[in-house]
């Protein structure tokens, strides 16, 4: 049987698959071959080893025909090689751009081509010789014989239309089909009566004295297979078989297409099982993909043949609900897709329960192009995750309106950063029994040229969804060290840290860095941490957070008792202080269960040797109840609020001038 030397390449050139007979062909510079690898620098590198004799001193000009050659295929050509072969090489572009490619070794054919009968009966590719005539196969040579199945009598007393599963005219009747080049393509049923795709090649010939014709015929089935599972891996998911977005996409546009000739109304729905991540990490991907294939199933039998199902990401899928008469039945179906999802799976023997949240954008209404279709049927899935989660939300043009919001201010913050105009105000720390400042802590703001001071509340979570937050913390750390650094010694700069902060890797360095340009000592610095940071127990975190303890840097629990306030973690990492939320403090002398609560904190932390700092005073009243209980520090709009460097040094000058008086 005649071995094919096969492979292809994507529309950059890199390699995608090859088989085994084609490395060997090319055996000097076959350990080079790699996916991803492009084909040029393969092929550059056997030019310089002198693989290809036709190349010697034309490197650049064989070089370039070659790979012009290669994406703009214009029939069969011929490469020689260094140990004297030639080869047959056949190019066709795909579908997607890239390229399939199928070599022959036909050095003995060149060698013989003198004497056509060795040439004829020795050629490893199947061939036959028809009179023109009658069409009858007057010879077929050895790989014909074997590759067809007949005993070769039955096969010289056949005409070649015997071969041909459905055409009926000769393969040289007609001109070169399109798809490929120099060769006519048919399909031939074997002797058991398998279908193959057969490239013919033709020449004519006398052979005995009458007019014929010599026919190659090379099997291309086991390509055209090869190009039918790439065109289908480009357009399908590979772990559901479902549409992927592109054609999804092209799907859509079609239906949109024919919905505005016709006036009907199309559904799109976006996706998403809820939790799916705890799933995967909970019980291995392997049950993950198998939940997957499974929802895909129930999803898939839940809608009628003419509505569409594709996977776009690693836990969303998108329907489209064609032919809508009224939004209610967009409705039944979402209310039948979440019942469906929502049922138990058993997999590898675990009961597995999953919910789903859906987003709906209707067309023309909600867009009538599919990129704007599915852009706000994903911004109802956003909604719908973010308040009512196993539900659905219909998209709303509001909902567009915030996304373009969140849009400029992700731009604007930017900007900002860019242009360093977020800086540093400071809120004084006061020793409630004193009454003295003891330090501040830094807050960020942002004066906006046209909104003017944006709170933090606004831009804070935009800044730690985008992964700006990093440099925007590690930019006001710095900035607030300098400043501190013109401060009374005693003075201390408490400073906020995301828990993003912590996943970079670098924030230890980026302490480091700010302490040693200001020239702070380490022990005026205080790093305040929540306790959704030390609920994450990552080893990672714990050892930064040590690392910064050893510089002398002290650590500040923020917002303590509005998450699990596990005493567990107070007893793995020494906090220096605990800072109580300000809603405990809130009313706190007319609200008897606020001050249980916080009379056990404050003895909870002088039993520990812990500092406990209350935030939000805003009364004269809430100061004097926390002073009756012996709570050490406080801070508030009732001291003062956030304030430029400028106020503060004046601050700071009167607190000196009334302790020397």
């Amino acid at each position: 049987m005649f071995c094919r030397r096969a492979s292809s390449f994507d529309a950059e050139g890199r390699y995608i698959l090859w088989n085994k007979k084609y490395a060997e062909l090319y055996g000097a510079t076959a350990h080079l071959f790699k996916p991803g690898r492009k084909f040029a620098d393969t092929l550059r590198i056997g030019v310089a080893a002198g693989s290809y004799p036709e190349a010697v001193g034309r490197e650049e000009e064989w070089l370039s025909r070659r790979l012009d050659r290669l994406f703009h295929p214009g029939g069969r050509h011929e490469q020689k090689l260094a140990d004297g072969r030639v080869i047959l090489i056949e190019e066709q572009l795909t579908s997607d751009g890239g390229v399939i490619g199928l070599r022959v070794d036909i050095t003995e054919l060149k060698q013989r081509e003198e004497s056509f009968r060795l040439l004829f009966e020795n050629n490893p590719v199947p061939m036959v010789v028809c009179a023109l005539d009658d069409e009858k196969i007057l010879a077929a040579n050895d790989a014909a014989v074997s590759h067809y199945g007949y005993a070769r009598p039955d096969f010289e007393h056949m005409g070649i239309r015997n071969l041909q599963a459905s055409e009926t005219e000769a393969p040289w009747a007609r001109e070169p089909s399109g798809d490929e080049n120099g060769a006519r393509v048919w399909k031939h049923v074997k002797a058991d009566g398998t279908p193959i795709d057969v490239a013919i090649y033709s020449r004519h010939l006398t052979h005995d004295n009458r007019p014929a014709m010599l026919l190659a015929l090379i099997d291309i089935t086991e390509r055209k297979r090869a190009e039918a599972r790439l065109a289908f891996m480009s357009q399908h998911d590979s772990l559901t078989g479902l549409p992927n977005r592109a054609m999804l996409r092209d799907r859509l546009g079609g239906l949109l297409a024919g919905s505005r000739r016709g006036g009907q109304k199309v559904a799109v729905m976006c996706i998403d099982l809820d939790n799916f991540k705890s799933i995967n990490d909970a019980l291995g991907h392997d049950v993950g993909d198998k939940l997957l294939g499974d929802v895909a199933s129930r999803l898939r039998s839940s809608l009628r043949d003419e509505d569409c199902l594709a996977r776009v990401g690693a836990n969303e899928f998108v329907v489209i609900q064609q032919d809508v008469e009224r939004p209610e039945d967009v409705v039944m179906l979402a209310k039948r897709l979440l019942e469906a999802v929502g049922g138990r799976f058993l997999i590898e023997g675990h009961a597995v329960i999953v919910s789903a949240s859906i987003g709906i954008a209707l067309a023309p209404g909600d867009g009538d192009d599919a990129d704007k279709l599915l852009k706000n049927a994903d911004l109802a899935l956003s909604r719908t995750k973010a308040h009512a989660r196993g539900t659905y939300s219909f998209f709303e043009p509001a909902m567009d309106a915030r996304a373009q919001a969140r849009r400029q201010m992700e731009v604007d913050l930017r900007a900002a950063i860019d242009e360093r105009i977020l800086r540093p105000h400071y809120q004084p720390l006061i020793d409630l029994a004193s009454g003295r400042i003891t330090g501040f802590e830094a807050l960020v703001r942002w004066p906006h040229p046209t909104r003017g001071m944006i709170p933090p509340s606004e831009f804070i979570p935009v800044a730690e969804e985008t992964g700006l937050i990093n440099i925007i913390g590690g930019n006001i750390l710095r900035h607030a060290c300098n400043e501190a650094a013109l401060w009374p010694n005693d003075i201390s700069l408490a400073v906020n840290l995301s828990p993003l902060q912590f996943r970079t890797g670098n924030l230890l360095s980026v302490v480091m860095e700010a302490l040693n340009q200001s020239g702070l000592p380490a022990r005026r610095l205080e790093l305040e941490i929540t306790e959704t940071l030390l609920m994450e127990n990552s080893e990672h975190i714990l050892a930064t957070l040590h690392a910064l303890r050893a510089l002398g840097v002290r650590m500040s629990m923020d917002d303590f008792g509005t998450g699990y306030s596990s005493l567990s973690y107070l007893r793995s990492f020494p906090i220096d202080k605990i800072k109580v939320d300000r809603s405990f403090v809130r009313d706190l002398a007319g609200n008897k269960d606020a001050q249980a609560i916080m009379r056990a904190i404050i003895g909870l932390g002088r039993g520990l040797g812990v500092k406990v700092t209350a935030e939000g005073i805003e009364t004269v009243d809430e100061l004097a109840c926390l002073r009756q209980e012996g709570c050490h520090e406080g801070q508030g709009f009732l001291f003062s609020h956030a304030r430029p460097q400028r106020d503060i040094l004046e601050m700071l000058e009167r607190q000196k001038a009334q302790l020397v008086a």
